[in-house]
This record gives structure tokens, C-alpha cells and sequence, in this order.
């Protein structure tokens, strides 16, 4: 449960499950409504964007830091514009780039196991300009 994990993920899990929660609830719903409203196309658009981020390759877990920096970008709405088709790559090029441009974000949250609010600003900064390079 959550009691195991460290607070790092704990900030950005507390989000990701709510979402999920709302998503899973809607995509119920939403089987037997055929016109929902902006809001609801758009939490069922961003659940299923993070259902497939969760998504992980069998006894290949990724480290926590990196775990954490993926959740991060996608509770922050960084996968949004992508389609769903789009969001293992763009995981892997995020992960691939902060580890080239800025392994001092992961080196924090790995050393402190959590995002103090410097190493939050430095990867927002990042992931600002990941997202509009992204292809």
C-alpha cells in the first residue's frame, strides 16, 4: 500500500489515483451516454492517457525517480495533446532526455525521495520544454 512508498511518489500518486477513480467511473457511465460534455471527453481522454503510462514491460520495472517524473508529467496534463498511441514513446524519449539534459531532477528525487519545491520548478522547466519538442 501506500505506507510503503516514499513521499515523492506519494505526491504524485494521491493525484493519479484520484483521477483514475474518476475515470474508471465515467468510462462506466459513459458506455450508455452518447453526447458527453467537454469536461468528461476530457477526463476520459486524460484517464486513459494515464492507464497506458502505468503500463509497464514485464521484470522491467522502472526506478522510483523515474516512475515519479513519468506520473509527474502526466497528472500535470504534459501527455494531453498526445494520441494514446503516442504515450509509451513519449515516455521513453522524457525518460531518455532528463536522464541526458538533467540528471540532477532525478538525482534529487532519487536522494531525497521526494519533490522539494526546487526540484519541482527545475521539472516543470524541463518538462515545459520537452513537451513542445516532442514530435
Amino acid at each position: 500500500g501506500s505506507a510503503a512508498q516514499v513521499k515523492a511518489m506519494k505526491q504524485v500518486a494521491g493525484r493519479i489515483k484520484l483521477e483514475l477513480a474518476q475515470y474508471r467511473e465515467m468510462a462506466a457511465f459513459a458506455q450508455f451516454a452518447s453526447d458527453l460534455d467537454a469536461s468528461t471527453q476530457q477526463l476520459l481522454a486524460r484517464g486513459s492517457r494515464l492507464t497506458e503510462l502505468l503500463k509497464q514491460p514485464q521484470y522491467k520495472p522502472l526506478p522510483i525517480e523515474e516512475m515519479v517524473v513519468a506520473i509527474f508529467a502526466g497528472v500535470r496534463g504534459y501527455l494531453d495533446k498526445f494520441d494514446l498511441g503516442r504515450i509509451g514513446p513519449f515516455e521513453a524519449q522524457l525518460i531518455s532526455d532528463i536522464k541526458s539534459r538533467e540528471p540532477a531532477i532525478l538525482d534529487a528525487i532519487r536522494t531525497d525521495l521526494e519533490i522539494k519545491p526546487a526540484t519541482e520548478k527545475s521539472l516543470i522547466a524541463f518538462l515545459d520544454s520537452f513537451a513542445k519538442s516532442f514530435k
